[in-house]
């Protein structure tokens, strides 16, 4: 079976439709999926999904673009996670793109969701763009590679990717990869250890070809495998056999 590592089906476009989507992924061979929590406010809904579902779970943190929401501190995120399908602490992390002028907070919430992963061992997912550079500094000032983590939607160059690695974390591939005009990022998903190596839809975002401007689905995570295989010339088994086993590597309070 495949694993979306990450999607957020309580998004509203996604909720509406949760019957349908479970059954796509199912005819997909797609077994399990994990929800991702990107306010405090919401994440009754996203570890509600994990209840009612044994094959999806959830996570619990603020996604940095987020501004006008709960701010978390470690001990309200440590009490969040400790829950048995909560199985990671993000998603976190920096983006300058939309927050150039005010990116002292996000630092200092991602310092946060870095020590709760610590304290709880439970591995960060971690949001970058335009911060690749501070991103991998607070990780390796935080002592994030006690935790682990994950790179997620991955979009960086393969010298921030080797970043990452050393401090023993993975690196997830999202529809991005299957664009057309995606080069640099189809080298580095041809590149990065298969035992490091994790796919992943973002869901509703980023649908991957030939649904390219479509709402995204856990199932469609399949084509980001496909295309994963075409570039490292691979069949497409190896890589839904090495991403799956990595996601319950990583993920190791989450069962299969």
């Amino acid at each position: 079976m495949f694993v979306d590592s990450h999607c957020h089906l309580d998004f509203p476009d996604l909720a509406e439709r949760e019957p349908q989507l479970l059954d796509n992924m199912q005819a997909a061979n797609v077994g399990q999926a994990l929800c991702i929590s990107v306010k405090l406010e919401d994440f009754p809904r996203v570890r509600a999904l994990a209840e009612r579902h044994a094959n999806l779970w959830a996570s619990v943190g603020v996604h940095p673009d987020n501004a006008d929401c709960e701010e978390p501190d470690v001990d309200r995120l440590l009490a969040l996670a400790d829950h048995p399908r909560v199985v990671a602490i993000g998603e976190t992390g920096l983006d300058y793109y939309w927050h150039k002028d005010a990116p002292e907070w996000q630092r200092a919430r991602f310092r946060t969701h870095i020590r709760a992963a610590r304290s709880c061992g439970k591995p960060l997912i971690v949001h970058t763009r335009s911060a690749a550079a501070d991103t991998i500094r607070l990780l390796q000032e935080e002592g994030a590679a006690e935790c682990g983590g994950v790179m997620h939607c991955f979009t960086e160059s393969r010298e921030v990717a080797e970043a990452a690695l050393a401090l023993g974390f993975y690196i997830s591939f999202s529809g991005i990869v299957t664009f057309r005009n995606a080069r640099e990022l189809k080298d580095v998903a041809s590149w990065v250890p298969l035992d490091r190596l994790l796919i992943e839809t973002d869901a509703p975002y980023l649908a991957p070809v030939p649904h390219r401007g479509r709402t995204n689905e856990p199932a469609w995570v399949v084509h980001v495998a496909e295309e994963i295989a075409r570039l490292r010339d691979v069949p497409l088994d190896v890589i839904e056999q090495a991403t799956t086993e990595n996601f319950f590597r990583l993920f190791r309070h989450a069962q299969p």
